[in-house]
């Protein structure tokens, strides 16, 4: 293929049209006059009678390679419509997604149902509320139309006392309506606690999520995914992590027609530290994507981020893109982060992408690894060799994969009920087989 272009003729009295590879100043083309020579002008332009070429213009349309380089904003404008080219869109179902994109969300306050400790509190702040912004910034379009409406923060704060505080928030009644709301989880200097997000449902929500953590605090923070089967949710979450504190942040995503959870942890104080796992099961139809995010952004920190999921049923997508950067100021810096795929049946599709940035190397480690597969045939014929039926070898199969992260959460009874969910998931997956089985024999008569 090659490019052509064509010059027009000039007018009587008007100057030829500059060639496509000339620069030109707007303000000569705007009064019709050619563009003056940059030789002797020191910008090589022009030199021997040849002319420089322009690129076309390349050097300011190179798109954003890498997560660190992202532009951040509060506001919608900032962000142009999403095309779905986007590196950070190009897996994600646009037309589902499109109502929480235009902005005009219902930003208000919602009901919902707060257990807690006397050390931790929860209430409804102005959405001018200082503690805004104090994790981070909307680096994406979704982001910033809900950063945009939100007309209440719903502010958390796990006090400093001398018992391990907890919270557990569950938000069930967002309806199909499309609403933004905003978080803002603070724990104080050298406070211990869990706080649990549990979402259950329906709804079409974009959420902003900040995470707080002071310095010498240790603070575990769940999000739970266990919408109804309608329910399409984006969270963004950002973590500010302070000097040797700690941030355990678990993913669960179980529930949902399309989900997109994308949790950033900056680790910006010496001596940080963060653990970020997940936890997913995508039956058919079903979209669940993470984008993990860890900022090394000072000397002596540590991240791990173990996420794992499992695929079933027709159209069942998952992605999973992971991102850690080493900073100049990383010295020190010990980082790991690994993602696994177990695929349970035919026509599903996980991708999973790890990214590493490393800008020292004085570091301690840092590594990444990423698999997909489906079951391992030798596993079930060691457990059916025992006397155990092949549907109860897979399901042990599927919890022991899926238990590791479950139990990493440390908390007991939620815990105990995701494992339960994970049991129904599969429960499901085999009627939905079963169901479908019949008709594919009466159509192949």
């Amino acid at each position: 293929m090659s490019n052509t272009s064509t010059n027009p003729t000039p007018t009587d009295g008007a100057s030829p049209a500059p060639h496509i590879d000339q620069p030109v100043e707007p303000s000569a083309v705007a009064q019709g006059q050619q563009a003056p020579s940059a030789q002797g002008q020191g910008q090589g332009t022009e030199q021997h009678g040849a002319r420089a070429h322009s690129d076309g213009g390349w050097d300011t349309k190179v798109p954003v390679q890498t997560r660190s380089e992202r532009p951040q904003s509060g506001d919608l404008d900032a962000f142009p419509p999403v095309t779905g080219r986007e590196v950070n869109w190009k897996f994600a179902p646009l037309a589902k997604l499109q109502p929480l994109l235009d902005g005009g969300l219902d930003g208000s306050a919602y009901p919902f149902l707060a257990r807690q400790t006397e050390g931790a509190d929860v209430e409804w702040g102005r959405s001018d509320d200082p503690l805004v912004g104090s994790a981070g910034l909307p680096e994406d379009r979704a982001a910033a139309a809900a950063w945009t409406a939100r007309d209440a923060v719903l502010k958390v704060t796990v006090k400093a006392t001398e018992a391990h505080e907890s919270i557990s928030i569950t938000r069930s009644d967002f309806g199909t309506q499309a609403r933004a709301a905003h978080t803002v989880i603070t724990a104080e200097q050298h406070a211990q606690g869990i706080v649990v997000i549990d979402n259950r449902g329906s709804a079409l929500l974009s959420e902003n999520v900040e995470i707080v953590v002071r310095d010498g605090a240790r603070l575990t923070v769940v999000s739970l995914q266990d919408w109804d089967d309608d329910a399409v949710h984006v969270s963004t979450q950002f973590a500010e992590v302070g000097r040797d504190a700690f941030l355990k942040h678990v993913v669960v995503s179980l529930g949902g027609d399309v989900v997109r959870v994308n949790p950033s942890t900056h680790l910006g104080a010496q001596g940080a530290d963060t653990e970020m796992y997940g936890v997913y099961f995508a039956d058919a139809g079903q979209y669940i994507e993470q984008q993990v995010y860890v900022n090394h952004d000072a000397a002596n920190t540590r991240g791990r981020v173990n996420y794992k999921g499992a695929l079933q049923g027709e159209g069942a997508h998952t992605v999973w893109i992971g991102d850690v950067l080493i900073g100049r100021a990383g010295d020190g810096t010990d980082s790991y982060e690994q993602n696994r795929n177990l695929v349970l049946t035919d026509g599903t599709r996980a991708d999973s992408i790890p990214n590493l940035e490393i800008e020292t190397g004085n570091i301690e480690g840092a590594g990444h690894a990423s698999a997909t597969g489906r079951f391992d045939d030798e596993q079930l014929f060691y457990l059916q060799a025992r006397g155990i039926p092949e549907e109860e070898a897979r399901r042990l199969v599927v919890l022991g994969f899926l238990v590791e992260v479950i139990q990493k959460i440390g908390a007991p009874e939620l815990e105990e009920r995701l494992i339960a969910a994970v049991e129904q998931e599969l429960a499901d997956g085999r009627t939905a087989v079963v169901a479908a089985e019949p008709e594919a024999e009466q159509a192949d008569a």
